[in-house]
């Protein structure tokens, strides 16, 4: 039988890949720069999901602070050592790639939909050789400024870029469930992701541990 969501979207960060490792270095790169002790990789976790921006913004505040003329420079050290440095550490979670390769057995589309900058998203993907595997890759510059996740407008982009149909969305932060509902979408939270708050809490259709449980609980959620 045909699977029951013609498009299933992913957000990247938390969601497909654990990129905690290499973010991480970024962050401290920049911290470095403006004489802040680092941080470690559960204190960046959380920060993960809104843009590089946000992350930093948070880890600077954390750190004491700082103004948006610093905010701007160190932003752009952070991107410069991520590019350089994008796939050190990044792998897939586990069982991700045996669920993806489930999902297009079935005839699902596979998307990504990332708050990241959308060339560090094709680069990563692609130093991981991943990108074949998606129909089109969103990252929050894709559509412009003020069209990023939480907003519905990337994940409805997908949608179509993906020739339409039902459409499911993955992804580990409330940015996530958010766009998804926000576009008519069932949302799946996964519990292993960068968590910014307890998972329950993010109001997503339906919970999962890990990569095993994505395809019956798409199924559940269609039923």
């Amino acid at each position: 039988m045909p699977f029951p969501f013609r498009v299933v979207g992913f957000d990247l960060d938390g969601t497909l890949l654990d990129t905690s490792g290499d973010l991480t270095a970024a962050v401290n790169h920049a911290l470095a720069d403006a004489g802040r002790p680092p941080l470690t990789v559960e204190q960046v976790r959380p920060m993960v999901g809104g843009g590089s921006r946000h992350m930093l913004g948070l880890g600077l505040k954390a750190t004491g602070g700082c103004s948006e003329a610093e905010l701007d420079r160190l932003q752009a050290l952070l991107l410069g050592h991520y590019e350089a440095n994008i796939a050190v550490h990044t792998r897939p979670f586990a069982g991700c790639l045996d669920a993806l390769d489930a999902l297009a057995a079935r005839g699902a589309v596979l998307a990504v939909v990332t708050n990241k900058l959308e060339r560090l998203a094709k680069l990563v993907l692609g130093e991981l050789g991943l990108t074949e595997r998606f129909a089109t890759i969103l990252g929050g510059d894709s559509l412009g400024a003020g069209r990023a996740k939480p907003a519905p407008d990337l994940v409805l982009e997908m949608a179509r870029r993906c020739g339409g149909g039902r459409a499911a969305f993955v992804g580990d932060s409330i940015y996530d469930v958010a766009a998804a509902h926000a576009a008519g979408m069932p949302a799946v939270a996964c519990a292993f992701g960068f968590l910014q708050q307890p998972v329950e809490t993010l109001g997503a259709d339906a919970v999962i541990k890990g990569y095993e449980e994505l395809v019956p609980t798409l199924e559940r959620l269609a039923a």
